[in-house]
């Protein structure tokens, strides 16, 4: 059963991650903990699917407080998804939606690109190095090793980036195969993505406890005490966190 094989695929991906990834989740965690520490914020940022990522950790019960979501609409699937790889390649447009952020010197900035080609996610890489952030770049090695750059610099996201999250997908992000179909199909990158990008949050959740630091974190809203504890990091973060 094809289902059955798609998730002992996704399950040795999984190991693989945690036997080579935890470095760079430990690094990507100081650098976040280095920024929340100093009243920063954690800000997150795709195109396309990859915007899954910042919904995924922003203003999420168990999650950190301090995480900003950069939803562009124009490079959201909504209304019309192709318009989103087209806007994905504008040289320039990454740059207009910075400018548009509320972001600080010393912030960190994560980029979800599994090709890590394409000029948008590149460009914002280096529109936020010249503003002093850090970038953390989730991505596929092997894919972004098997193409050729989209921005004019020649760069790829992992040529900018300070720390490279590698969701150990393969080129294509597809896994599955029959024999009887000419593509591939199952993609891998949201599951190691999110599994990733949680276990960063974790661990930047650990590095600043140990440091003597107590991280705001939601509270679900569906528990009776939740209201009122959110209420008052919506108050304390509103004016850095553009959604809330």
């Amino acid at each position: 059963m094809l289902a059955e094989a798609y998730v002992n695929r996704i399950m040795e991906l999984i190991q693989i991650a945690k036997e080579t990834q935890m470095e760079a989740v430990r690094q990507g965690a100081k650098l976040v903990a280095d920024a929340v520490s100093q009243d920063g914020v954690l800000h997150v940022f795709g195109c396309g699917h990859s915007q899954m990522y910042a919904e995924e950790v922003f203003y999420r019960a168990g999650g950190l407080v301090p995480v900003n979501a950069i939803l562009e609409p124009a490079l959201s699937l909504r209304p019309e998804a192709p318009k989103s790889t087209w806007f994905e390649r504008i040289e320039g447009y990454a740059e207009i939606v910075l400018e548009h952020e509320r972001i600080s010197q010393g912030d960190v900035i994560l980029i979800a690109s599994t090709s890590g080609r394409n000029a948008v996610p590149v460009e914002m890489a280096l529109e936020a190095k010249k503003r002093g952030m850090y970038v953390i770049a989730l991505t596929s090695l092997q894919f972004t090793n098997d193409v050729t750059s989209r921005h004019p610099s020649g760069k790829k996201l992992i040529d900018v980036a300070d720390v490279v999250l590698d969701n150990c997908g393969v080129s294509g992000d597809a896994i599955m195969e029959r024999d009887d179909l000419p593509a591939k199909f199952g993609p891998s990158s949201s599951v190691l993505g999110f599994t990733l990008l949680q276990s960063l949050i974790v661990q930047t959740v650990e590095e600043l406890c140990e440091r003597g630091v107590q991280p705001p974190i939601w509270v679900s809203s569906n528990l009776d005490k939740g209201d009122a504890i959110n209420a008052e990091y919506i108050r304390r973060y509103k004016d850095r966190i553009k959604c809330l």
